[in-house]
């Protein structure tokens, strides 16, 4: 299957969403449950405008989506399989970490020999 023009941009645009550590650590967030605007505004610490700047690029890249109830705004994850892709990026770094560790005991090994 070819890719398209759009198809790549579209994807761009979802990993361009997710470069933002406040994006990153809201998605996660999500990723347990729906949340309400004010507990992602508690999460990374931001002033509302800033949070809700921040939710609308992850709506545009489709990741979220918002409901309204009354006064309140609730947002859940869209695209799922988003948490599947950031555990395996989690994974991947862990298993640096202990590679890391691994090869500096493997050094202090060689170093008392």
């Amino acid at each position: 299957m070819q890719q398209t023009s759009l198809d790549v941009n579209r994807r761009a645009k979802v990993f361009k969403a997710l470069g933002h550590p406040s994006r990153l650590l809201m998605v996660e967030a999500l990723g347990e449950g729906e949340k309400c605007v004010c507990e992602l505004q508690e999460l990374v610490g931001s002033d509302m405008s800033t949070v809700s700047k921040h939710l609308g690029v992850l709506r545009e890249a489709g990741l979220v989506q918002d409901d309204r109830r009354g006064t309140n705004i609730y947002y859940s994850l869209r695209m799922r399989c988003v948490t599947s892709f950031l555990g395996c990026v989690q994974r991947f770094f862990d298993q640096q970490l202990e590679d890391q560790f691994l090869h500096l005991e493997d050094l202090r090994k060689q170093a008392r020999s």
